[in-house]
């Protein structure tokens, strides 16, 4: 077994069956060729050139690497109060450990919602550690007493002279009340190098001091958010439950909502109308729920997930645009059921479906960013010229989507830009 990046001239591909990342048949007698981190050719009898290995994928499927729409580099993978309590550059070193834990599962990019995860970014991206793509949100946009208000239960009143918490200083999150003050933060966020802003705008699970029935942001807030966003060509997406707060963020002209639990019929419609994004979590209280330190948690989240049907059937009855994401919080068993999360689709919608949602599908939300987009080019897909992030699994998820739930049994090669990072191929 490889486990390490390896880097010959290239990679010939040969005898698989692929799942483009858009057709719901397998295509078969074509084969791949990869140069220069993209896939320089898909067709038939492609002969390998000098120093181009080739891996023989024996009829086992190949299929785009996995998108996850809604990720938190900085935030999976220990309890929330020792994230809280824990220095910034050991927050870094064990997300790094978890960015290549993420990539092992053939999650190849990520959207990152919410933390200073630009240390991850840039290291992955310059070599120094091995990890998804990341299209980052950085420090999420909240008012006081919003989703992103972690102070401690005495922090207020503040007192304007004083500095900052230690989650807001080191760049997580970013408390901002009035429209001047949330001009100016997300600006700030902008600047470190978000390619798209995330804003609280309603109750959350995790953060104790605002009810779920909570909208968060008056409507001129709102709106000098989204502004913002689009005077640098970029997008916001919110994080929102209930349908009074998705509606009135969605007039002010956000176009991606996450979670949505809540949402109503009249609500999709108006999601379908405008061109919105949902990116659903297929969370539930099951073996695999959620876990939390303390009861007013856990009571929210089991709140929030009995509407999750309800949500779903609204959403495809209107054919409003679906994307797929985990948010793995706080517990690095949990993060490494990525896979299985995405198998639990299989609930509500076909293999074909839940696969192209978490290829293709969310390729289309992350490039919503614009001249913002890291990584320009086509992702979630394999043809010509797209990114070389690519799947060889062993079996055909389009009529197994179990498969993708067993990573370290069922992907047999795990490659993204072009380098290998995983190859059991004898």
């Amino acid at each position: 077994m490889t486990t390490a990046a390896t880097t010959p001239t290239g990679f010939l591909i040969r005898g698989s069956r692929v799942f483009d990342g858009t057709s719901e048949r397998l295509i078969e007698g074509k084969d791949v060729l990869v140069r220069d981190g993209r896939i320089a050719g898909f067709a038939s009898g492609i002969t390998a050139g000098d120093g181009v290995v080739t891996l023989d994928a024996d009829g086992r499927t190949l299929m785009p690497g996995l998108i996850d729409a809604h990720y938190h580099s900085m935030l999976n993978f220990w309890p929330i109060s020792k994230v809280l309590s824990s220095d910034f550059g050991l927050l870094c070193i064990a997300a790094s450990t978890m960015a290549r834990e993420t990539l092992l599962r053939g999650f190849t990019t990520v959207r990152d919602v919410g933390g200073n995860c630009f240390p991850i970014v840039r290291a992955t991206d310059e070599g120094l550690i091995d990890g998804p793509r990341v299209y980052p949100c950085g420090g999420f946009i909240s008012q006081t007493s919003g989703h992103g208000d972690f102070r401690g239960p005495l922090d207020v009143p503040a007192n304007d002279g004083a500095p900052l918490d230690y989650f807001q200083r080191v760049g997580h999150t970013l408390i901002a009340d009035g429209v001047p003050e949330v001009i100016k933060r997300t600006r700030e966020v902008l600047r470190m190098g978000a390619t798209q802003i995330k804003a609280m705008a309603g109750g959350g699970v995790t953060s104790l001091y605002d009810p779920l029935d909570v909208t968060e942001y008056t409507f001129e807030e709102m709106k000098a958010i989204v502004d913002v966003a689009k005077t640098w060509n970029t997008y916001v997406a919110i994080h929102v439950n209930t349908d009074a707060a998705i509606r009135q963020w969605v007039e002010a002209g956000a176009l991606s909502v996450e979670h949505g639990f809540f949402m109503e019929d009249r609500t999709a419609r108006l999601l379908a109308d405008k061109g919105v994004w949902w990116s659903m979590q297929p969370m539930a209280d099951d073996e695999d729920a959620l876990k939390f330190e303390n009861p007013i948690s856990t009571a929210k989240y089991e709140q929030c997930v009995s509407g999750l049907d309800n949500a779903i059937a609204a959403a495809k009855k209107y054919k409003v645009k679906t994307a797929f994401g985990c948010d793995m919080l706080f517990d690095p068993a949990q993060a490494a059921k990525q896979g299985k999360y995405l198998a639990k689709l299989k609930k509500w919608y076909t293999p074909y479906e839940a696969l192209s949602m978490a290829t293709s599908t969310n390729a289309q939300l992350l490039k919503l960013c614009g001249p913002r987009d890291p990584y320009p080019g086509d992702l979630g897909v394999v043809k010509e010229g797209a990114h070389a992030d690519l799947l060889l699994v062993d079996g055909n998820p389009l009529e197994n989507l179990d498969l993708v739930a067993d990573p370290d049994k069922n992907f047999v090669v795990i490659m993204k830009g072009g380098k290998v990072y995983k190859n059991e191929i004898r």
